[in-house]
């Protein structure tokens, strides 16, 4: 296709003789003319360096009225006497860091705090072991074995935090659980009526294994992701070199997968240790408190016993402390960053 250019005469005054110009020429002059201040036509600019912050406002603006009044409002009766006659009177008693003094001062206080780290870490370990594993065995299968496992994997994750606590209710019921009546068809005959909630271990286990069997998939699908990523050059030169299955996951994919144990720990770290649905379901914090964890002992303090002063306290305290375990996260990211 030709582009033909269309010639203009004009004459110049006094000059009696025509100017030939093309209309090309005559465009690329006006049209083009940028203004004085060096900005081009057509309104002002957003500067490149403020864009991301820009495309992140309206996420930060709806987190902060979501999240933060709330938070507000929980800070500030943290530091009230705020109880059954003071909701009735529609009284404010400002009682200053008494709720806090009273709570670091508490035995039992520091005893649910250990009690909730240990929670945690059993929590993380198994969940991080077996999604590995999980994940591992998704990098290993065909197509269709993947698929289905896959599927299962899925269905697990999307069930709801509540049916799912339901689910495991009925499964490790004393007279009708499943679980119960498998134990019994394998000769364990004195499992058949066995109530799960009445020691603090047994109930430790239900909650642990209803944690880890939800928190499973995220692990071992990220974990596949990670793994489809490593050429698998790197595989075969750890094989030439001698190296077995044990030391392949060690040299090869924990070096290049750092970054996301680290980062699936740190908001498995999170997710368990505020952790509050599984846990009162199950036994709302029993037997004989023996499985209050934090969370659960903020609630039956505040809402509970209608100390709500005291349980704004504790809840406030468990901000503090996870707020803690992500300054130690984001250290260690800006190291890592720092060395690339």
């Amino acid at each position: 296709m030709a582009v033909h250019s269309e010639r203009v005469q004009t004459q110049s005054p006094g000059s009696g003789k025509a100017a030939v110009a093309s209309t090309d020429e005559i465009v690329a002059s006006g049209a083009g003319r940028t203004p004085k201040s060096g900005r081009p036509a057509g309104g002002p600019r957003v500067p490149a360096r403020l864009t991301p912050y820009l495309l992140l406002l309206p996420a930060v603006a709806a987190t902060v009225l979501l999240l933060g009044w709330p938070l507000l409002k929980t800070i500030l009766v943290s530091f009230q006497n705020l109880n059954k006659r003071q909701l009735i009177q529609h009284l404010t008693e400002w009682n200053g860091f008494e709720n806090y003094t009273e709570q670091l001062g508490s035995a039992d206080f520091w005893r649910i705090t250990g009690r909730t780290v240990v929670f945690t870490v059993v929590n993380v370990v198994l969940i991080m072991v077996l999604g590995t594993l999980v994940g591992l065995l998704l990098n290993r299968l065909g197509k269709k074995m993947r698929l289905t496992l896959s599927i299962a994997l899925i269905l697990a994750w999307a069930m709801p935090v509540v049916a799912a606590t339901t689910v495991f209710t009925w499964l490790f019921d004393q007279q009708f659980g499943v679980v119960n009546w498998f134990l019994d068809k394998l000769g364990w005959h004195s499992m058949l009526h066995y109530n799960w909630t009445s020691t603090q271990y047994s109930t430790f286990f239900v909650i642990i294994l209803l944690i880890v069997w939800g928190s499973i998939p995220f692990v071992a699908f990220n974990m596949y992701a990670g793994l489809t990523t490593i050429p698998k050059e790197l595989y075969e030169a750890a094989r030439m070199d001698g190296a077995g299955s044990f030391r392949v996951f060690t040299s090869v994919i924990v070096p290049i997968m750092k970054p996301f144990f680290l980062a699936t720990t740190f908001l498995e770290v999170i997710w368990v240790f505020k952790a509050f649905t599984q846990v009162y379901l199950i036994n709302k914090g029993g037997p004989e408190d023996l499985t209050r964890t934090l969370p659960v002992h903020a609630f039956l303090e505040g809402f509970g016993a209608q100390r709500f002063g005291a349980g704004s306290a504790i809840a406030v305290l468990t901000i503090v402390m996870l707020a803690t375990l992500m300054a130690y996260y984001f250290r260690i990211i800006l190291k890592q960053e720092d060395e690339l």
